[in-house]
């Protein structure tokens, strides 16, 4: 067999627009010169490439072998996560579509580098020099609960402005911009209670999601021990600055960038009951931008990615025709 597709999924809290972005963008410079895995540090158990600014990119491999397959799914792990986050994908549909998956710790996750310059751009052209290495071409998008931004021009108004929500963001903007010490101090003390998702909030996750987060490791970058890790901290600040900033387009004037393509390969999977981000917003971009096919989960929080058989309606959704 030989890989005829290539799906992306950005999965938990992929940020939207990063790979819209990296469909339209143009290919990445190769890197200035070639450099073995054994050149890396001997403290890295996973494979990883090199990217053309220096940084390592670390993944790993699932699924049936690459060589051997019919489509590959990149999946892009959300905040907090890493590429060994849980994809429920049933080893029998696995089988039977052919499927490999490779997964990589984004800048500064896992065993990846971090990028003190990190953007929207660069990750998208971290995805495209990963594909590229590895001759893996972009065909498709999911995005499963991905984030609001509420800077982007184009969101109306009237819906973000009754959203409690958006001056959590602002109000989180502005400490972590400019008070990162009083952020990590109250991210770590033990003398008042702070926002922890560990922690089964209700105000932060439906009944759904405090079942999963009892029988899975949940988000272990955002413990207090590893928040106490100042490295760990920053990546997280950095990554949420990112998120959340300036993303220098606004995802709602993109064109759809599979034309060509007689169904729409853009997916975006959205719990009505996500308490993290508002399915009010998904679904009026996916209104604005029509080839964008939108999924619901009626009883659905923001950890739908855990549910049993969401992952495998996401893959039927984009490679078994209806």
């Amino acid at each position: 067999m030989v890989s005829k597709t290539a799906i992306v999924l950005v999965l938990v809290v992929g940020l939207l627009g990063m790979v819209y972005q990296a469909t339209q963008l143009p290919p990445p410079p190769p890197p200035p010169h070639s450099q073995s895995l054994n050149e890396a540090p001997v403290s890295v158990s996973s494979p990883r490439i090199r990217l053309s600014d220096g940084r390592y990119l670390a993944y790993r491999e699932k699924g049936v072998p690459r060589n051997q397959s019919y489509h590959t799914i990149i999946i892009v792990h959300g905040f907090g996560s890493s590429k060994d986050m849980t994809f429920l994908a049933p080893q029998e549909l696995v089988q039977e579509l052919g499927l490999y998956f490779l997964l990589y710790d984004r800048a500064g996750y896992g065993e990846s580098d971090p990028n003190p310059t990190r953007t929207v751009k660069s990750e998208s052209n971290d995805i495209l020099q990963l594909a590229d290495q590895l001759q893996i071409g972009l065909a498709g998008v999911a995005f499963i609960v991905p984030v609001i931004n509420y800077q982007w021009p184009s969101l109306p108004e009237n819906l973000i402005s009754v959203d409690y929500r958006r001056k959590i963001v602002q109000w989180s903007l502005l400490i972590a911009k400019y008070a990162p010490g009083f952020l990590h101090w109250w991210a770590t003390q033990k003398w008042f209670p702070s926002t922890n998702v560990l922690e089964r909030n209700s105000i932060l996750f439906n009944n759904r999601d405090i079942e999963v987060l009892k029988k899975t490791k949940g988000f272990q970058m955002l413990t207090k021990d590893r928040l106490r890790d100042r490295c760990v901290f920053d990546i997280l600040r950095d990554d949420f600055l990112v998120g959340f900033g300036d993303w220098e387009f606004d995802p709602m004037e993109l064109s759809n960038p599979f034309p060509d393509q007689n169904e729409s390969s853009v997916h975006i999977w959205q719990g009505y009951e996500d308490k993290v981000v508002p399915f009010q917003l998904q679904r009026y971009i996916s209104k604005k931008l029509p080839w964008i096919k939108y999924h619901e989960v009626a009883d659905g929080g923001h950890l739908i990615v855990h549910y049993n058989g969401l992952c495998e309606s996401v893959l039927r959704a984009l490679l078994v025709p209806v």
